[in-house]
């Protein structure tokens, strides 16, 4: 079966919740879109609104809170939310790639080796098992370690701190997370040691990544996990059944769920205002299923900030940014009035969802705003 590649938009958009809002409780959203970017504390916050009906930010607080969702360095070595239940899988799936990342050169820079930290991780789990701020964790690392110059601190902090099973404590700020982390223990039993992965957790985590984001290429997963392209194909050989093969728009083999959704080219896809870095945009090799490939270097800059982008019929038409009075949104080709008013629509339900928490979001990140070409914007 071949799919085209205005189904395979669709079939992202329908996975990710962004065909129509559906009314779904925080967790039951969370574990349906499998992984929500939160490098910004507010990005999973505006994930779920563009998602969810009628979608408290309350809800995720008190998720966040009671730990049924959970922040952590998971893929691509960047911070993820996730549910609770998917965690363990995720984190042992990344292993070998927070290995090499993170006691590497600049571990070893500290004077430490892999085999250190498999002796430092267990303690340092001891006493993060209540929530720690990171400079109680590099206090406790000078302590342990007798880091009498600075770089070697914090060379063992970079290490660590990604590398340990530990999930980001809510710290109660705006969006339950401030810019300056606390840490607590993940509480998922003994740390991996090692370069290896438990194969059934790829396994896991390539089927969530179906469920949530497919059909899609081996490429796709080893781009969404960065796990290595030649693992991922030997696990999907062993998944077998639990998969089915069709043939992509360029004759790339794709891989998918039996049954999942994957809706008519012709199914009309509303207007969102997406987060910064959200997963829908980040989460394929081929990130053309979503963003016209002249306008990714407008919104993906070069030290890896991703805008928080308009989306005209499944595809990146612009950006927007909170101002004084609303929404401002910039387009990169010309919309239609019934488009402008959809958008119009969107962003005061934004600027409503805004108000309770932070109308400013995201305003650190507006010098981009000069780099872009001349187009039309209005305030909305």
């Amino acid at each position: 079966m071949t799919i085209s590649a205005r189904e395979l938009n669709r079939a992202t958009l329908s996975r990710q919740l962004l065909l129509e809002r559906e009314p779904l409780p925080v967790l039951d959203g969370v574990r349906r879109v499998v992984a929500l970017q939160a490098q910004h504390p507010a990005s999973p916050y505006l994930a779920l609104w563009n998602r969810l009906t009628g979608f408290a930010a309350a809800d995720l607080d008190a998720a966040f809170t009671g730990r049924s969702v959970v922040k952590a360095t998971l893929m691509r070595i960047t911070l993820h939310a996730v549910h609770a239940e998917d965690y363990p899988a995720f984190r042992a799936a990344m292993q070998p790639t927070l290995y090499a990342s993170r006691l590497g050169f600049r571990f070893a820079a500290a004077g430490l080796t892999p085999a250190d930290a498999d002796e430092l991780v267990p303690e340092l789990l001891s006493f993060v098992d209540r929530p720690r701020t990171s400079a109680e964790m590099q206090a406790w690392v000078e302590r342990r370690l007798g880091a009498e110059k600075a770089e070697k601190k914090e060379g063992a902090w970079w290490g660590l701190k990604a590398y340990a099973p530990m999930h980001h404590a809510p710290t109660d700020a705006l969006w339950s997370f401030g810019h300056r982390p606390s840490f607590v223990s993940a509480g998922t039993g003994p740390a991996l040691t090692g370069r290896a992965m438990p194969p059934q957790a790829l396994e896991t985590l390539i089927l969530r990544y179906l469920a949530g984001f497919g059909p899609a290429s081996v490429a796709d997963v080893a781009q969404f996990a960065m796990v290595q392209r030649a693992v991922v194909r030997k696990a999907l050989h062993t998944l077998d059944e639990a998969v089915e093969q069709l043939q992509g728009p360029d004759g790339t083999a794709l891989f998918d769920l039996p049954g999942a959704s994957r809706p008519p080219a012709e199914t009309p896809a509303p207007p969102r205002l997406m987060a910064m870095w959200d997963s829908v945009l980040l989460a394929y090799a081929d990130r053309s299923r979503v963003i016209p490939p002249a306008y990714r270097p407008l919104v993906i800059r070069r030290n890896g900030d991703v805008l928080p982008t308009v989306l005209v019929d499944g595809h990146v038409a612009g950006v927007w940014r909170p101002l004084d009075g609303g929404v401002e949104a910039t387009a990169f080709h010309p919309l239609s009035p019934a488009v402008w008013d959809g958008l119009a629509a969107e962003a005061e339900s934004l600027t409503k969802f805004l108000g309770e928490r932070e109308t400013t979001v995201y305003s650190r990140y507006h010098h981009w705003w000069s780099k872009l070409p001349e187009a039309e914007t209005r305030l909305l």
